[in-house]
């Protein structure tokens, strides 16, 4: 199917959006029928998939946007990367992996598997856009769970949590509460 106009159209959507964007939105915007858009955006990944863009189409979480190909984003990351993208410590990996892994769970859950306050490294996770507030536990006293951003997901680039990488059995026993 020859979709010229059709993929100039999304390619430049996807483009102007400063956030990824859902199929249902570009539809709208482009006024095509959703599996013309389907099609154009199948079309676009492969298009961008060939070395000679340095450039992806990303999907995260059902939407799109355009990124810069991971293998440049190294040189680039000092110039285009945030200002205050300071490298996570090892403590806030430790506790955004814990959430990641075992979401949703309260701040007192985190506690419990690692061992230690929770409190600071919840508050910059959430700081830094990659940890949220997605409800409260149905028990006494009603506490906040935690879970994942869709900033988390770019980041790491990752269409969706089912994407993280599988743990061995040592590391799924650690990240599962105890009791």
């Amino acid at each position: 199917m020859e979709l010229t106009n059709e993929i100039a159209i999304i390619e430049a959507i996807i483009f102007l959006e400063n956030d990824p964007i859902n199929k249902k939105t570009i539809s709208r915007i482009s006024n095509l029928a959703e599996n013309i858009v389907d099609e154009a955006i199948n079309q676009i990944q492969k298009r961008y998939v060939e070395e000679r863009h340095g450039i992806e189409l990303l999907e995260i979480s059902g939407e799109y946007t355009f990124s810069p190909k991971e293998e440049f984003w190294g040189i680039l990351k000092d110039h285009y990367g945030k200002k205050n993208d300071d490298k996570l410590s090892k403590a806030a990996m430790e506790t955004l992996s814990i959430i990641a892994y075992s979401q949703p769970l309260t701040k007192t859950e985190v506690e419990n598997i690692r061992g230690v306050s929770a409190d600071n490294m919840i508050r910059l996770l959430m700081k830094k856009g990659f940890v949220k507030e997605v409800g409260k536990k149905d028990v006494p006293g009603k506490p906040l769970l935690y879970g994942t951003t869709k900033e988390f997901l770019k980041v790491f680039r990752l269409n969706s949590i089912a994407d993280l990488p599988k743990l061995e059995e040592q590391d799924r026993d650690r990240f599962e509460l105890n009791g």
